[in-house]
């Protein structure tokens, strides 16, 4: 069990796309990336966010897979489809209120971000927060979150995170939200 989460803060990216080379080099990955860098509006602004997944607690991917292919690793890091399992039916790409599970046709199945759980399950940090130069992507201790929740609360005293139902879902990786929330300016 890993003594450490995932967490975003999302008004630091700067779209370098460290993350995405990063887990192309991810063992079991074969050099695919499995989390993206969007712009969020090109046309006006160079604010970009990663996308990964965010390893849902009830993962709406694995409840509507009809061959049980998607598995939840006992640190809660939702896996990719089992290659011996996946039928193809791409029902978790539906599902999946975020978008982000992919199919690869030529290989019929679903990949998506797996957490590095080679690596997270022996408390390591994933690859993408282990390269990301402006700490958008970091791998906390839970008392380090617990810090990063008194350091980010709004006005009225809320904690603007995923847990706080912001997402569509309970997540295991937590996410920063106030910048964006507030409308901060950005310094680049």
């Amino acid at each position: 069990m890993t003594k450490s989460v995932l967490y975003l803060e999302l008004d630091n990216c700067i779209g370098c796309r460290s993350c995405l080379a990063a887990c192309t080099q991810c063992g079991g990955h074969d050099e695919k990336y499995r989390n993206y860098v969007v712009d969020v509006n090109p046309l006006v602004d160079t604010q970009t966010m990663p996308l990964m997944c965010l390893h849902c607690v009830n993962p709406a991917c694995a409840r509507s897979c009809p061959a049980q292919a998607i598995q939840i690793h006992e640190t809660g890091a939702v896996l990719s489809a089992r290659v011996e399992k996946c039928i193809g039916c791409q029902n978790c790409t539906i599902a999946c209120p975020y978008g982000i599970p992919k199919f690869d046709v030529e290989q019929n199945l679903m990949y998506k971000c797996d957490l590095c759980i080679e690596r997270t399950q022996h408390d390591i940090p994933p690859m993408c927060a282990s390269v990301c130069p402006t700490n958008t992507l970091q791998w906390l201790t839970k008392e380090q979150l617990a810090m990063k929740k008194e350091q980010n609360v709004l006005d009225n005293g809320k904690w603007i995170a995923s847990s706080d139902h912001y997402l569509e879902n309970e997540t295991n990786v937590h996410i920063s939200l106030p910048g964006i929330l507030q409308k901060k300016q950005k310094l680049f």
